[in-house]
């Protein structure tokens, strides 16, 4: 990647967020002067008002920088608010009246699923996740597809370093055993959970991926086990699938609500 020479402060600004965010592991000022063309200096000035301002941070123990806790924020916002576009809650409004349960779209912030879009069967029961409201990633179906998408050393990394609480019997909480499960859900494409976060409730979802295959969020549904029982959950795997794909065409497409009549 390179910047002319006409591009100014703000687009070399961005253009140091998008390679640090790109990147699997923390990079140096160094790589990134070297990867963006930017004369040394240039980079360490960009870096630390990026810095200063909680866009970029240091690796713990390192001089290697990171996307700061800001701009992870800023982005569940913005996805957030993308989803909650008229275009986007009626493909999530749509698949709930289909498959007759709430569906809700996650996203991952700071090892934590949150959830922001949601949409409630007719007569809702069972577990509701609505905006705003967060779960852990070790026991949900969206954090199961996150992690089954990172490379296999950072997740077992991650997984190693996670606090794993047992929430019921049913909760996952052996490293090896959820490296287990992440590789079978990595090959399936989906994910399910069995009572592992709230007794009586099993779910799933699907990824939700930009066009360029990477994870935006995912689209998922949590039911009563005494009406939905865990093995009943595949019937909901197409429709969400079909969902997804719907959702994940509009990512690049201008919205029609804010046109002129």
């Amino acid at each position: 990647m390179s910047l002319g020479s006409t591009e100014g402060p703000l687009d070399r600004a961005f253009a140091v967020l998008d390679f640090v965010a790109g990147q699997l592991k923390a990079v140096s000022a160094a790589e990134i002067a070297k990867n963006l063309n930017l004369p040394l200096p240039t980079a360490h000035r960009l870096i630390g008002n990026l810095e200063a301002r909680g866009m970029l941070q240091r690796a713990a123990g390192t001089k290697r920088y990171m996307v700061g806790n800001k701009l992870v924020v800023l982005a569940g916002k913005t996805i957030g608010s993308a989803f909650r576009s008229a275009r986007r809650h009626a493909v999530l409004q749509n698949v709930a009246a289909e498959i007759g349960e709430q569906c809700e779209i996650g996203i991952v912030r700071d090892n934590l699923v949150v959830y922001v879009d949601s949409v409630r069967a007719s007569v809702p029961q069972g577990l509701q996740f609505d905006p705003g409201n967060s779960a852990p990633l070790y026991c949900t179906s969206t954090g199961k597809i996150y992690m089954s998408m990172l490379p296999a050393r950072a997740r077992e990394k991650l997984i190693r370093s996670l606090l794993m609480v047992r929430h019921t019997e049913r909760t996952v909480v052996e490293p090896d055993d959820l490296l287990t499960i992440l590789e079978q859900t990595r090959v399936a494409g989906w994910a399910r959970t069995n009572e592992e976060f709230v007794k009586g409730v099993v779910g799933c979802a699907v990824p939700i991926k930009a066009p360029d295959g990477t994870l935006i969020a995912c689209l998922g549904v949590s039911v009563p086990v005494a009406r939905v029982s865990f093995e009943e959950l595949e019937r909901f795997r197409d429709p969400l699938l079909r969902a997804a794909r719907l959702l994940s065409d509009t990512i690049l497409q201008a919205d029609d609500e804010f046109a002129e009549d």
